[in-house]
């Protein structure tokens, strides 16, 4: 479930990063410094190999906000303390390999590492280049393994929403239960009679949570190929265990909902900020509705330049936040003013999944006045930008190279956007068909 979220959210990223009418790129050479990905991977690639996680550490330094001023010892260390952990994991430690002394100097640094190393292990070389990776501590610093052949379209449970999600992995903060938000039309979880509201007891024997902290395994537990799944049903109490085989999955594209609502006010539900968001949206408010609910909850976030075109249609003349570079002055946003204003009231309903360019959006409106917020707390997922990398053996690196402001030129990151009016969601109202957030708009309306 939670394993085909990050999978999806991946994959968006890298259609933003990547022009994917474009014909597949060719990876590097090897020996080759890493590349800007300007077309999606192509469909085979030699082997994960050590100058892989050569190109993948030049990248980073090369590349990354901060990399000119890293300290390049630490990738190396973040590196081979995933290596060894994946070589203990499968029995195969070897009693040679530690970390050879470092100076500093990146080159002579990596010399005596792939020294070290050897001809290295594809398996430990991948977990070694995200653990580098995730040594950054950046949530949109990402690696993405190469693509798998095609097999005929995607798979999974079809469980794609959990109430824990936040961004593209689990809120730490997160208060029992854990239940499932979101079910694919058709796959096997809806044919097993799995709906939203069901609270998650327990993934193959696991629970979900020990006592008050979400645990943390359960995207492995339920990225297996049959899940056996503990469930409660909110509405009548019965729990119940199913076993659900992953299988194929009808895409889902990305689509604006609306629906009117009392009081000349109009219900829009975003998704994403994809390629032609905004004017998805404008379009459906061309009535000019006296107020408009905007629902960005579950929103993972998109392109920048769709959050200030439609913000455009909400207010002229605004900063709409920042990008900063390591050094020199930031760069403020604005709203796109070429875009007519709608004149109506505006709202935001957002939750802890809002991550990234919905943050953006949530944070522009809050700091600017234009609206009121309801829901929960923002994720904290809004480091900046990134910039695609092919490497040579078709994975892909992304690696922010400014810094996210907001318009008050706060950080939010890590932090998020406090909402006006809480008003989370419940098991219980998804199984029954209520929605406080939008009963909390419809109050103020």
């Amino acid at each position: 479930m939670l394993a085909a979220m990050i999978k999806a959210i991946c994959a968006a990223v890298l259609v933003t990063a990547c022009a994917m009418t474009a014909p597949a790129a060719a990876a590097p050479a090897p020996n080759a410094d890493c590349v800007p990905a300007t077309a999606p991977p192509p469909d085979s690639a030699p082997p994960t190999s050590v100058d892989t996680l050569r190109q993948a550490y030049s990248c980073i330094l090369d590349n990354y906000y901060s990399g000119p001023v890293m300290d390049s010892t630490g990738l190396l260390k973040s590196a081979l303390s995933a290596y060894t952990r994946h070589l203990l994991r499968y029995g195969t430690d070897r009693a040679d390999l530690r970390l050879p002394a470092l100076t500093g100097n990146r080159d002579t640094d990596w010399t005596a590492f792939a020294k070290a190393l050897g001809t290295g292990d594809p398996g430990a070389l991948r977990a070694a280049i995200t653990g580098m990776v995730a040594g950054l501590q950046d949530n949109h610093a990402r690696w993405i393994a190469p693509p798998p052949p095609p097999a005929g379209g995607p798979t999974g449970t079809g469980i794609v929403g959990a109430s824990a999600q936040q961004g593209d992995g689990l809120d730490p903060a997160a208060r029992p239960p854990l239940y499932i938000t979101r079910v694919l039309p058709g796959s096997p979880a809806a044919k097993a009679d799995v709906r939203p509201g069901d609270i998650l007891v327990k993934v193959n024997g696991v629970p979900t949570f020990i006592g008050d902290t979400i645990n943390q395994g359960v995207p492995g537990l339920l990225a297996a190929e049959t899940v056996r799944l503990t469930l409660k049903r909110p509405t009548t109490g019965r729990t119940r265990t199913v076993s659900i085989k992953q299988g194929p999955l009808t895409r889902q594209p990305s689509e604006v909902t609306t629906k009117p609502l009392p009081g000349d006010a109009t219900y829009v539900r975003l998704p994403g900020f994809f390629k032609g968001a905004a004017d998805k949206v404008i379009a459906a408010l061309r009535d000019k509705p006296k107020a408009v609910v905007l629902d960005l909850r579950g929103n993972g976030g998109g392109s920048p330049h769709e959050v200030t075109r439609l913000l455009g249609a909400f207010a002229h003349g605004k900063i709409t936040s920042y990008f900063c570079p390591l050094k020199g002055d930031c760069v403020p946003n604005r709203t796109d003013d070429s875009v007519p204003l709608l004149g109506s009231r505006l709202i935001v309903l957002t939750d802890r999944a809002c991550a990234s360019a919905c943050e953006d959006f949530s944070a522009a409106v809050k700091d600017n006045g234009l609206g009121t917020l309801i829901g929960t707390r923002t994720a904290g997922a809004v480091s900046g930008p990134g910039k695609a990398y092919l490497l040579d053996d078709g994975s892909v690196l992304l690696l922010p190279q400014v810094r996210h402001l907001g318009p008050a030129r706060e950080i939010i990151d890590t932090v998020g956007v406090p909402v006006d009016h809480h008003a989370p969601m419940t098991a219980l109202d998804l199984a029954t068909g209520r929605d406080p957030g939008v009963a909390k708009a419809l109050s103020l309306l």
